[in-house]
């Protein structure tokens, strides 16, 4: 039986158990007539047959499935000739991965070599015994759970503390999930950028003024031996992130104020959407926009105003990373302002303050911490941004004040050193890890702060 099919027969059985323990449950009291009886509600004693049915056998099957193609191959492969097994470990792979596309399909066996047909039908042999083992033992785990938890119901047992606390050990380990998953990224980046430090002096990456990361590959060849200070990409990060808050603090601040204190009603409810809906625009298409549209229209106004405006700049980068950011800021603020509460505004009118007046001295001073707060998350959010800056600022890795001159940003050198077959033994792949690591502890800087001044603003007004 196919995993697939193992699954809907175990989802099946699952709903067998629950009705079987909240048949049971009423059984055990006589009745509907005598569910008062019951410690908890029956169809909590369903729902705790039902886990114990489905739980145990989900874990032996994703834990079959997990190691199920490397226990196979590891027998596939001692069963190989002998010539085979001694090849080395490269061409040890190939061959195995050879096996692999005739087992699934992608070559066909009177295409394949002999030894490779003769260790793919060993491969389909095990993998057809294994998936019958694996039926009978998932069925047989679910039977046997479900027939000692029916066993065990009776009128003063406590099925609802039992469901709650598994409903609790799965809400832990889902959020161990999460909180593991980021531990092992942040240690994989922390640990290849450490590689890189090894080849690269740290304070050579972090306070250098030339970047280029191109490094010959082998002794006898000629190339650049590399610079990697990284001064220009921070730069270049700054000064786009900078013209795109330029942009969008104004225009979202200003925005979110009038939907909230002086928008209609229907207004309102009619152009929040509209307003949002940039938010939903693809980063690519603002990319588009600012290489197609807004750099050359940058580059026409710069020469009809006697300037030098290269096709790739960092203000055309800016303006429209400005304005993709422009919903961000304005939710933000819009909700940081509607928190504020009326006794605040209503206090400003009673002492003779007009509407503007209430509004610049009372509620956006009131407000401030909040919206400082999403003001942060939103430079985070410009920081991180990359396909608009390769299509609109270009890769070259410029230390200028000039916005009209093309920059690059950290994230578009990540992109373009992890492209195409690298060597990760090289300084030049490496460099992308630890350019990771430290967007990353910028980001989350940013982060924290912002909710650290968000709490202080909830406890202080909520």
């Amino acid at each position: 039986m196919t995993p697939a099919a193992l699954l809907v027969v175990l989802v099946g059985l699952t709903l067998v158990a629950y009705a079987v323990g909240k048949q049971r449950a009423l059984a055990v009291v006589g009745g509907i007539r005598g569910i008062r009886n019951l410690h908890s509600l029956p169809s909590y004693y369903g729902a705790l047959t039902a886990l114990w049915c489905a739980v145990p056998a989900l874990i032996v099957l994703a834990l079959w499935l997990a190691f199920q193609d490397s226990i196979i191959i590891s027998v596939v492969t001692k069963h190989l000739p002998a010539d085979v097994q001694r090849l080395p470990p490269a061409e040890l792979g190939l061959a195995l991965n050879d096996v692999r596309n005739v087992v699934a399909g992608n070559v066909s066996m009177e295409a394949a070599r002999p030894e490779i047909r003769a260790a793919a039908a060993e491969y389909l042999q095990l993998r057809s015994t294994a998936r019958l083992a694996l039926t009978a033992l998932v069925i047989a785990l679910g039977l046997i759970a479900m027939v000692i938890v029916r066993s065990r119901i009776s009128a003063p047992f406590r099925a609802r503390n039992a469901v709650e606390r598994m409903v609790e050990w799965a809400l832990i380990g889902s959020s161990l999930i999460a909180v593991l998953t980021t531990v092992g990224i942040i240690a994989s980046v922390a640990f290849e950028a450490m590689r890189f430090f090894s080849k690269v002096p740290w304070y050579e990456f972090l306070f250098g003024l030339q970047w280029s990361p191109q490094t010959a590959i082998r002794a006898d060849q000629v190339g650049s031996s590399g610079a990697f200070g990284a001064v220009p990409l921070f730069w270049g990060t700054m000064m786009i992130s900078g013209i795109a808050m330029l942009i969008a603090v104004p225009i979202g601040l200003f925005s979110a104020i009038y939907l909230a204190e002086y928008a209609h009603r229907k207004f309102r409810a009619w152009t929040k959407p509209f307003l949002e809906i940039l938010a939903g625009i693809p980063t690519v298409v603002y990319g588009f926009f600012a290489a197609l549209t807004v750099g050359p229209a940058l580059r026409t106004w710069g020469e009809a105003l006697g300037l030098n405006v290269a096709s790739e700049s960092a203000l055309a980068a800016g303006l429209v990373m400005g304005i993709m950011i422009v919903p961000f800021v304005s939710s933000l603020a819009d909700d940081m302002i509607t928190a504020v509460p009326q006794s605040l505004r209503d206090g400003a009118y009673a002492l003779g303050a007009t509407k503007s007046e209430t509004i610049k001295q009372v509620v956006v001073r009131a407000a401030l911490p909040g919206i400082v707060g999403g003001v942060l998350l939103a430079i985070s959010r410009a920081i991180g941004e990359t396909m608009i800056v390769v299509m609109a600022a270009g890769l070259a890795a410029n230390l200028t004040a000039n916005p009209f001159e093309a920059v690059t940003t950290v994230t578009v050198q990540i992109v373009t050193l992890l492209v195409g077959d690298q060597e990760f033994d090289s300084p030049k792949t490496l460099a992308a890890f630890a350019l990771g690591l430290v967007l990353f502890l910028v980001t989350l800087g940013l982060n924290v702060l912002a909710l650290h001044i968000v709490k202080k603003y909830r406890e202080q007004y909520e």
